[in-house]
């Protein structure tokens, strides 16, 4: 019976927990570990996107206004361009990531997971963890420990080569948003997240392939943004992460799953983060229900590709300002166009809806734009 199989979790980020609480949904018995003590807070975009807030209450874990601020769609700015786009469905949701880990965590107690905090896991093989000079006996274990995962390193599931790294670095601001969007301002040579995370504050972070650079020294690159932030308090420490886009061949092997960054990668511009997790926590709960990692595996690969393909995109437009100045003056010029890759970036409409006729018209706009 499933009810009598152990399921470990191994990182008590929001990829781990939502592993959990999936597995127990499915009346696996789980456990979560993780070598950090909460709250753990985490450089990041922080916006769930739709699809995102769809996987959380299938989990179970509904956010209203005084958990998470809402966001309508997506704007993309540049110093000659404007192009907005609205979500078809429901808005995407902001917490605070400290927020958002202790709702989850509230959840999973519902259903009655463990944590075991200050927990550091030595070594993995495909049938104990060692944890504590304890060797442990597990029937499914789960790497949910981030891009540089240990787990991923003991099982073997080598990840491709790292593409484009990049640095991103996150602080809060006391101000009250002024759109309801989440907006992207890009630059030469780096992007600013604009992601409004209550009534009264607003998260702001920086992309770029400068690991010194800063969000106060990237907001002098940003005139119009910095004259909206001119006066707010700050109302968080400045956090800092890397990141890229890594796809693994393999994201399984014997009992061992990996989710969330563990998994693979796409770049933090995109927004996916959260949302693949929690996508991917439901994914191999329901394969583990079926005792069939290969049916995760084929999900992963569906879940990913439209995130990885926008990533490519938006690399593109990173990498060169001609692309990218191309590409959001067609944004502003097809408002319908915008609004369709959005429907697609946001899980409204699947990437398998593109015609290969209309990628062709797409890239022959961005040459005439």
């Amino acid at each position: 019976m499933n009810a009598a199989k152990n399921v470990v979790v191994i990182g008590a980020g929001p990829a781990g927990i939502a592993a959990a609480i999936a597995a127990n949904l499915r009346g696996f018995r789980s456990v979560v570990l993780d070598a950090r003590m909460p709250p753990v807070d985490k450089a990041c975009g922080e916006g769930i996107l739709p699809h995102g807030v769809a996987a959380l209450r299938e989990l179970g874990v509904r956010l209203d206004a005084g958990m998470a601020h809402p966001f309508f769609g997506i704007r993309f700015l540049d110093e000659e361009c404007l192009a907005h786009a609205a979500f078809s469905g429901e808005p995407g949701l902001a917490p605070r990531r400290t927020r958002l880990q202790q709702i989850l965590i509230d959840r999973a107690i519902e259903v009655d997971v463990e944590f075991q905090w200050g927990a550091r896991v030595t070594h993995v093989d495909s049938k104990f963890f060692t944890t504590n000079e304890k060797q442990i006996p597990y029937d499914w274990l789960i790497g949910a420990d981030g891009q540089n995962s240990a787990v991923r390193e003991w099982a073997g599931l080598r990840s491709s080569a790292v593409r484009r790294e990049r640095f991103g670095f996150r602080r809060h601001f006391r101000v009250r948003p002024w759109s309801d969007g989440v907006e992207v301002y890009w630059g030469e040579g780096c992007q600013m997240f604009v992601t409004p995370t209550g009534p009264e504050e607003a998260g702001v972070a920086v992309f770029s392939r400068d690991p010194q650079l800063r969000v106060e020294q990237a907001l002098e690159r940003f005139p119009a943004l910095a004259e909206k932030l001119e006066g707010a308090a700050p109302a968080s420490k400045e956090l800092g992460d890397t990141t890229s886009l890594r796809r693994l061949p393999e994201v399984t092997v014997g009992c061992i799953a990996l989710v969330g960054d563990a998994s693979g990668t796409v770049d933090a511009l995109t927004g996916h983060g959260l949302s693949l997790a929690f996508q991917q926590a439901i994914a191999l709960a329901d394969a583990l229900l079926q005792e069939d990692l290969p049916r995760y595996e084929a999900a992963h690969r569906k879940i990913m590709a439209m995130p990885v393909a926008m990533t490519r995109l938006m690399l593109l437009m990173e990498g060169s300002d001609t692309i990218r100045r191309r590409a959001l003056r067609l944004f502003e010029e097809t408002p319908g166009l915008f609004s369709r890759l959005l429907s697609i970036h946001s899980g409204a409409v699947p990437l398998s809806s593109v015609s290969a006729g209309e990628m062709i018209q797409f890239g022959w706009r961005m040459l005439r734009a």
